[in-house]
C-alpha cells in the first residue's frame, strides 16, 4: 500500500470524522512536465480541498536535466490548483549520498530543486514535506530493491511524514530506527552487483529506447471514492444489523 493510500485511511481518524473523498492519480516514472499536462488538469477537475504533487525526481535523473524548466513546470502546477482553492502539499527530497555513491553523483540536482521546492512552498502557502537531512531514509528496509522507490515500511514512514506536516502526527519520523541492521562490506557488494544487473542496467536501456517504467500505466484510482472512518458510528437505518 502507496503513502497517500495510508494517508487518506488515517485521514478520518486523526481528524474525527467520519470520512473523507479520496483519488489518486500518480504514475510512476512520469516528468514534472507530463505530471503539468496530463495530471494536474485531472485534478482540477475534481475540485480537491487538498492536492499532494511529488516530482522532480525523474527529471533529476534525465542526462538533460533542466532545474529552471523544472521549478517553473512546478510553480505551474502549484499555481493551477491554488487558483482552484486547493491546499498543496509538495515535497523536497532527502540526499542522496547518505545511502549511494551512484546516487550520489546527482546530490547537487536534488539540493537544487530542493531550494526552488522550498521557494515555491513558501510562495503559494504549501504544506511541506522535507526529507533533507531526515536520517531515517537512510535504512535500507525503506527502499525497494531498485534503491528508487519506496518499501512497503518505506511508504508506511512517508505517510507519518505527510501527517506530521499537516499537523496530524509528529517529527519523529525522521529519527533513525533503533533496530538499524549493520551492513557488512561483501553484503553491500553483491547487493550492488544484483541491483546493477537487475535495475541499473535495464533502466539505462529504458533510456536510450526512451520508455518510461510507466509506459501504458494508469492511474490507481482516478475517480474520487469514499473512505470511511472504521470507529465511526454505523447510520441508523430501521431493521438493519452492522457488524
Amino acid at each position: 500500500m502507496g503513502w497517500a493510500d495510508r494517508v487518506s485511511q488515517q485521514l478520518p481518524l486523526r481528524q474525527r470524522i467520519d470520512s473523507v473523498q479520496y483519488a489518486n492519480l500518480a504514475i510512476r516514472g512520469r516528468l514534472t512536465r507530463q505530471v503539468v499536462e496530463e495530471q494536474v488538469p485531472a485534478a482540477t477537475s475534481l475540485r480537491p480541498d487538498m492536492t499532494s504533487i511529488g516530482v522532480g525526481v525523474n527529471d533529476v535523473l534525465r542526462r538533460n536535466f533542466d532545474l529552471d524548466a523544472v521549478a517553473t513546470d512546478l510553480e505551474q502546477a502549484v499555481r493551477a490548483l491554488r487558483t482552484r482553492g486547493s491546499d498543496v502539499t509538495i515535497f523536497a527530497f532527502g540526499d542522496p549520498t547518505r545511502r549511494s555513491q551512484v546516487l550520489g553523483s546527482i546530490s547537487g540536482r536534488i539540493q537544487g530543486l530542493r531550494t526552488a521546492t522550498l521557494a515555491i512552498a513558501q510562495a503559494y502557502g504549501c504544506s511541506l514535506v522535507d526529507f533533507w537531512g531526515a536520517a531515517r531514509f537512510d535504512d535500507e528496509r525503506l527502499w525497494s530493491a531498485d534503491r528508487l522507490h519506496l518499501s512497503s515500511q518505506g511508504h508506511a514512514v512517508t505517510a507519518e511524514a505527510v501527517l506530521d506536516a499537516w499537523g496530524l502526527g509528529e517529527s519523529s519520523w525522521r529519527a533513525p530506527d533503533s533496530d538499524l541492521p549493520r551492513n557488512r562490506w561483501v553484503n553491500r557488494r553483491v547487493a550492488d552487483g544484483r541491483w546493477l544487473g537487475a535495475h541499473a542496467l535495464p533502466w539505462v536501456g529504458r533510456r536510450v529506447r526512451r520508455v518510461s517504467s510507466g509506459f501504458g500505466v494508469q492511474p490507481k484510482d482516478p475517480v474520487l471514492r469514499t473512505i470511511h472512518n472504521p470507529r465511526a458510528s454505523p447510520p441508523q437505518v430501521p431493521g438493519a444489523l452492522f457488524d
